[in-house]
């Protein structure tokens, strides 16, 4: 498990690690910190994790800052706060858990088994994805969405109510962090498996997948076969 601390207090945040190690001993395999939102956003750039322990409060700075640009990301976030009364807010953005301080082995123990535990049952991929609009930004839940197009280095997103969202990930990104059930159907599309009527035949070796609402949109023939034995 890789693990990055965001955490403003020097003290806090090397009892965190202490306690990170030994719970997970072995299945640790590397543990940063990070002491401002600047810095978290920084390393989050260039590397991976699997897990942020995020306290809320960062020198004066609101750690929902990191959480709103975060969320869209495949790793799970555990808040280690003392603003417990934040605790309904930050569980809308789809955090894993919520420990109040001060914080406990055990407390800290029973967070990782949850990640243990919906990591097993394959959600270790984003929930949900975040895109600007008016200087905000708004989540959308995954599983409200029919199919995503390519358009260059953004992505046009159709969700299942009609709206459409323009993302500046491409392709490649957002395909590396969504759940299983989305597939590249062709270089030009991601579709929700689970919006998918069927598979139809247009003659000369040809097919499009038909959606619940009845759009079509077209299937590669490198991609057919594939697809065929996921729906099934």
């Amino acid at each position: 498990m890789k693990i990055m601390v965001v955490e403003d207090e020097e003290l806090i945040a090397e009892r965190i690690v202490r306690m990170c190690k030994h719970t997970l001993n072995s299945r640790l395999l590397s543990i940063v910190t990070r002491f401002s939102l600047e810095e978290a956003d920084i390393y989050l750039e260039s590397y991976t994790i699997d897990v942020l322990l995020l306290d809320l409060n960062l020198n004066g700075k609101d750690g929902f800052e990191l959480l709103e640009r975060a969320v869209a990301s495949s790793f799970h976030t555990i808040i280690i706060s003392a603003n417990t009364d934040q605790a309904v807010r930050a569980f809308e953005y789809g955090v894993l858990d919520f420990i109040g301080k001060p914080l406990s082995h055990a407390r800290l123990e029973k967070a990782f088994n949850k990640y243990d535990g919906l990591i097993h049952e394959g959600g270790g991929k984003a929930r949900y994805v975040s895109v600007k609009k008016n200087g905000g930004l708004i989540l959308l839940n995954v599983n409200d969405i029919n199919y995503i197009k390519g358009c260059g280095v953004y992505t046009d997103i159709h969700m299942q109510d009609g709206r459409n969202a323009l993302h500046d990930k491409s392709l490649n990104r957002l395909e590396a962090i969504l759940p299983q059930y989305f597939f590249r159907v062709h270089k030009s599309y991601i579709v929700n498996l689970q919006r998918v009527k069927e598979i139809k035949n247009c003659g000369d070796n040809k097919h499009e997948l038909i959606l619940l609402n009845g759009e079509s949109l077209p299937l590669s023939r490198a991609k057919y076969k594939s697809i065929k034995h996921n729906m099934l």
